[in-house]
This record gives structure tokens, C-alpha cells and sequence, in this order.
């Protein structure tokens, strides 16, 4: 059965390189990954790629270029995420509370086309804005407003 393969596994900085790849395809196999994650508000951003397998039936978003037809083309190991789009008009990824992660879902579909075909597989993500250990301390004097982050 495809899986999935992320790395770092589960969790990541959100400027560091998630690496993705999917096995357990056919060889060759057509397939449409799909990347979705909610922001604070509830509004809902996404983006998808057209892919076709290896002969052994990997799929490496670091050497597989994106076909023709989804939200980019060419090879973009990292195009599923800086391509992400809200499906309300002119709305914008902001993160205000930057000590809960975003949840990233990935999901794999069966061929090509505007209808999504039969899920293959799926995989979720945590995209964090602190490291662990990371200290917040909110800095309120006089005038001053500011946020203090303290490393471990």
C-alpha cells in the first residue's frame, strides 16, 4: 500500500526543509498529492501537484518534477507548502499565536484531473514556530511593547 514519507517525521520548524516523498506506488503511477492546513480563523488553504512514479515506483518530490496542471510545475521539493492558497479571496497565512504549530494534512490521490480520484494515502504534519524549550516573556515597559524569545 503507498504511504507517505516525511522528514523531519512529524514535526518541523516552519523555515526548515520538509523533505517528501510517497512509496509503494505503481511503477509509473499517476498521482495528485494534495497539501491543506487551517489558519487560526478556521479559513482553509491549500495546493496540489500532478506526479508520476518511477519505474520502481517511488515518488521523491526532491528529484520528481511536478507535471503540468496543479498549483506549480517543475521540480519544487518544497512547491506543496510555499504554494498553499486560501480558498476565500484575498485572505493571507498570518500566525498570531506562534506557540501552537500549524497541523499540515497530505494526502495522495489516484491520477490526474480536477476530480480528485481514490485516496491512496495520507500523513499530517506539524509545522512549529518555536523551537522546544523556547521561552516567550511578554515585555511591558512604559511605552514599550515587545516579546522576548529565550533559547533553552
Amino acid at each position: 500500500a503507498p504511504s507517505i514519507r516525511l522528514s523531519p517525521a512529524a514535526r518541523s520548524l516552519f523555515d526548515q526543509p520538509l523533505a517528501i516523498a510517497v512509496q509503494g506506488l505503481g511503477p509509473r503511477q499517476q498521482v495528485t498529492l494534495r497539501t491543506s492546513l487551517r489558519d487560526e480563523t478556521g479559513e482553509l488553504f491549500q495546493a496540489s501537484a500532478r506526479y508520476q512514479a518511477g519505474d520502481d515506483g517511488e515518488l521523491d518530490l526532491a528529484r520528481c518534477p511536478a507535471l503540468p496542471g496543479g498549483s506549480f510545475s517543475g521540480l519544487e521539493p518544497m512547491g506543496l507548502l510555499w504554494a498553499l492558497q486560501p480558498q476565500k479571496p484575498f485572505w493571507r497565512l498570518v500566525k498570531r499565536d506562534v506557540q501552537s504549530p500549524f497541523l499540515l494534512q497530505l494526502e495522495v490521490f489516484e491520477g490526474h484531473g480536477e476530480r480528485h480520484g481514490r485516496l491512496l494515502a495520507q500523513a499530517q504534519h506539524e509545522r512549529a514556530f518555536l523551537r522546544d524549550g523556547v521561552r516567550r516573556v511578554p515585555v511591558r515597559e512604559g511605552r514599550i511593547r515587545a516579546t522576548l524569545f529565550l533559547p533553552p
